[in-house]
């Protein structure tokens, strides 16, 4: 029988697709329709960027834990989070949780070695592309990686919040996207991260100057495959 998967939800769009990717996808494993049992808990975003925004991460990390506590009373075996940024707090969840984690950055990695590229490009929420959440995961795996210019960071950051957190994608974001990443395929990068859950909303490797890795769809397949090991 296949474990009962967690999610730890942030943002909606995000959670949102991590759940649809594994029920959709769960049949490739289990046979059509079949998936395995899911769980979500979310707090709302609001509580989130209140302690994001003061820097507050081990805040951050208590109402993940809160989360995890209630979807290991409904049977969850172990846990993934769709949020990127929030796995700064990871620190202070994971010797605290109730149950085992996959982290978000690992499958990325994982994957990013397993098709031998070199060198990423990390796109994201501001505070995801400062923070060492990528970089110290890459490392091991001999993968560098380039992050946004300022100017970039902040205009990447108004898009996730005031159009693909609600849902909203447009041509005009799309075009700027494309000229981020050409900007990252002439510093060396041969694949970009879409490390902000909603980005692949927005982006994919039709529309990609490079290779996406597309962490939210990365994570909800990391989960399937653990969800039905023997």
């Amino acid at each position: 029988m296949a474990q009962q998967i967690g999610i730890v939800g942030v943002s909606a769009e995000g959670a949102a697709l991590c759940y649809r990717t594994i029920c959709l996808e769960g049949e490739r494993y289990l046979g059509q329709y079949d998936h395995p049992e899911v769980s979500m808990h979310t707090h709302s975003l609001a509580e989130y960027m209140k302690r994001i925004e003061r820097d507050d991460w081990a805040g951050v990390g208590e109402l993940m834990l809160s989360s995890a506590d209630k979807l290991a009373k409904a049977g969850a075996r172990f846990l993934i989070c769709p949020d990127n940024t929030v796995h700064q707090a990871f620190g202070y969840v994971e010797p605290r949780s109730p149950l085992p984690w996959i982290h978000i950055a690992d499958v990325v990695a994982d994957e990013a070695k397993a098709r031998h590229f070199r060198r990423l490009g990390i796109t994201g929420t501001k505070y995801l592309v400062t923070s060492d959440v990528y970089p110290e995961r890459l490392k091991p795996h001999g993968v560098d990686h380039l992050r946004p210019e300022v100017d970039e960071r902040e205009e990447i950051n108004r898009i996730i919040f005031g159009e693909l957190a609600y849902g909203v994608t447009t041509s005009d974001s799309v075009a700027y996207f494309q000229g981020v990443i050409t900007r990252m395929k002439s510093g060396g990068c041969d694949a970009v991260v879409l490390g902000c859950t909603e980005i692949p909303l927005l982006m994919n490797d039709a529309n990609s100057p490079l290779p996406t890795l597309d962490s939210t769809r990365l994570l909800a397949r990391a989960a399937l495959r653990r969800a039905i090991e023997p």
